[in-house]
């Protein structure tokens, strides 16, 4: 029989300005006056009370403190855990007696904790990071043991709330008990979680709501919860002063200054959602210096209106005040922006991938349903169409192994990981970048391009990878890295498995690096599935009339490295004129891309199937598909259509059109 042991929630912690008890209100606010929200991002998420009321949600959370970032990941990180191993390990803490000194004894017995419970915090925490080196623990497994080490120390700690000072000559009658924490189930796979400054984030966030809790006053977070911080980190810095505290220059932040209302400006200015919902008190001139708001009413609302209609709701709250003085009618007010400029901006795949669609994107975008739960790019390629979809989920499938592993590695990774890597292998390979020297550093003109200079290298490239027999994530780079500088930025392999485009002209530039870095962006932004199977084998199992499936196969009737090797037959355009069949049967609406007539050839099949199915929409489309690649020329009449099994706006098709 297994010990007993006991639990931790997320609310379980004491910290200011904690907005646990303002989630009736939150939650109100939000489920009346906001639609279609399924991404909540909260970038002062602070212990993450808030987030935690969304977890129905794709989750994005944000704090410059590693200790509040930290519990994130155990709270609603979306990695797997053995919940076993956690109590068998907690509960071994528990019983664990520690008498040798280490970092937080010397630095911290008898001032928050006792001598006996300073040198246990010290075991733990350094027992984790060591289990964590070797291996014996996952990033999220090492949060959870982190987060019930940091919720145990608030729990005892001699204070009156905050690590500012400690209580002169207190007795330590409790002592250290590490709980198990209990995140909530069936979280968003890709939540992500983000410990960076909150403007620098906004810059490449987009959300359906974005929660801003910033400080009010003149308390900086870092100052009261340094300790926490310091354990968190284990970086085992130097403490200074009575109040034993490490340097913590870096975590000040502008919002407890005379800069906060600039900063806030903005960040507003900067973040994309379609609602920004501000959590801000009335303490502007009720407390002492220190206690006082930094931003006005006026300040605010100047602020949000710019960016949309504003509507303002309160609550009373008690205000923290170290106990010294009572407050009265403190309110806790929630200001709603409606942001006038809520759509997703279009965006461009990271991959050139051939027969992309992102040029086609002003006419496609217009004629597909304006209200999707979730959609399906099932012959997604370089995800040009998916990427742009403003709906709750996409799921993105392709045939092609090696370019779903590769986006899930970039969703996976994150990008200053993936970024860093790159430059690194671009380096060691002696491939070039123009960005940094210019063509002439490298002996080469622009319209000739790099390819004299990066033959040999890249040549080796492409052989380290095809002698690759892990695919890791190390790999999937690799195949991007070659796709960056081979021949049109294209993926082909050969019958054996073997990558075998040759050179090409161009490097990793600014444009190539701009892509990635938003399409990197939008991965972590929305909720996003990656899929490899063969359509005939796709389970329309979950799929309603609210669903939504685009549907772009490989061409008939053209030629393009897709089209190479086992290609596209009739019997599979027979298949897919079936399965479309079968989405139409179970209500489910879809569109087709696809062309009737291409260089003399007429693609009779999909022109009968359109004839016999008159319910479908035959929407011509205008034909512009200029630098896409395909090898051959386009001469002759292209007749490229859209094909769609429900009606579309009708001002929409005009706006198209025109």
């Amino acid at each position: 029989m297994a010990a007993p042991y006991k639990t931790v929630r997320i609310q379980n912690r004491r910290y200011l300005g904690n907005k646990y008890k303002l989630l009736p209100l939150i939650t109100k606010v939000v489920r009346e006056e906001c639609e279609r929200v399924h991404t909540v991002a909260d970038i002062f998420a602070g212990t993450g009370a808030v987030a935690s009321a969304f977890t129905d949600k794709k989750l994005i959370t944000n704090d410059n403190l590693y200790s509040n970032y930290i519990c994130h990941e155990a709270w609603f990180g979306g990695e797997s855990y053995s919940e076993d191993k956690i109590i068998d390990l907690i509960t071994a803490y528990n019983s664990r007696k520690v008498r040798e000194d280490n970092y937080m004894s010397r630095n911290f017995a008898d001032t928050y904790f006792s001598l006996e419970d300073c040198r246990k915090i010290g075991w733990i925490r350094e027992d984790i990071e060591e289990k964590y080196r070797k291996g014996e623990l996952t990033g999220r497994e090492r949060a959870l043991l982190i987060t019930s080490l940091l919720y145990g120390m608030d729990k005892i700690a001699n204070t009156c709330g905050h690590y500012d000072a400690y209580r002169q000559g207190a007795a330590f009658e409790r002592h250290l008990e590490l709980a198990v924490p209990k995140p909530e189930g069936d979280l968003n796979a890709h939540n992500v979680c983000y410990h960076m400054d909150a403007n620098e984030l906004a810059e490449h966030l987009e959300a359906d709501l974005i929660y801003l809790d910033p400080p009010y006053n003149s308390r900086q977070y870092c100052d009261a919860y340094h300790l926490l911080e310091n354990v968190a980190r284990w970086d085992r810095p130097k403490v200074l002063g009575a109040a034993k505290k490490m340097d913590r220059t870096d975590l000040k932040s502008d919002y407890c200054t005379q800069r906060a209302k600039a900063a806030l400006e903005r960040l507003v200015d900067t973040v994309h959602g379609r609602y920004i919902l501000l959590s801000y008190n009335n303490m502007a001139e009720k407390g002492n210096d220190r206690s006082n708001a930094k931003i006005t009413d006026e300040e605010i609302l100047r602020i949000l209106r710019k960016k949309g209609t504003v509507k303002v709701f309160e609550e009373d709250y008690r205000a923290f005040s170290a106990g010294k003085s009572e407050i009265r009618g403190h309110k806790e007010r929630l200001f709603l922006c409606t942001c006038r400029e809520s759509g997703k901006a279009v965006i461009p795949s990271a991959l050139n991938y051939t027969g992309g669609k992102y040029k086609l994107l002003p006419q496609l975008l217009p004629l597909f349903p304006e209200q999707i739960d979730q959609a399906v790019d099932l012959f997604c390629g370089g995800c040009n169409v998916g990427i742009n979809l403003d709906c709750e989920r996409v799921w993105f499938n392709d045939s092609n192994e090696a370019l779903t592993g590769l986006l899930k590695t970039f969703q996976k990774l994150p990008k200053e990981e993936i970024f860093g890597w790159l430059f690194e292998q671009i380096k060691s390979y002696g491939l070039s970048l123009t960005c940094e020297y210019g063509y002439g550093y490298y002996g080469c003109e622009s319209g000739a391009g790099l390819g004299a200079f990066n033959r040999a290298a890249y040549y080796r490239l492409r052989a380290d990878f095809n002698r690759k027999t892990e695919k890791d994530a190390a790999y999937y780079l690799m195949l991007y890295l070659l796709i960056v500088y081979s021949f049109n930025n294209q993926i082909r392999f050969n019958k054996k498995g073997a990558f075998n485009l040759p050179v090409g002209k161009r490097d990793f530039n600014l444009r190539m690096q701009k892509k990635l870095g938003a399409f990197l962006d939008r991965l972590k932004n929305g909720d996003y599935q990656f899929m490899n199977q063969d359509f005939r084998q796709f389970s329309l199992d979950g799929f309603t009339k609210d669903s939504f499936f685009y549907v772009d196969p490989p061409y008939l009737i053209t030629c393009a490295a897709y089209n190479e090797q086992t290609g596209w037959t009739e019997q599979d355009e027979r298949d897919l004129l079936a399965f479309l069949e079968e989405l139409h049967g179970r209500g489910i609406r879809f569109a087709l891309s696809n062309v009737l007539e291409s260089k003399g050839k007429k693609n009779r099949i999909l022109e009968a199937w359109i004839g016999k199915n008159e319910q479908f929409r035959a929407i011509p489309l205008s034909y512009d598909y200029s630098n896409s690649n395909y090898h051959t020329r386009r001469d002759g009449v292209t007749r490229e259509i859209l094909v769609t099994n429900y009606r579309s706006d009708p001002a929409k098709e005009a706006e198209k059109g025109s």
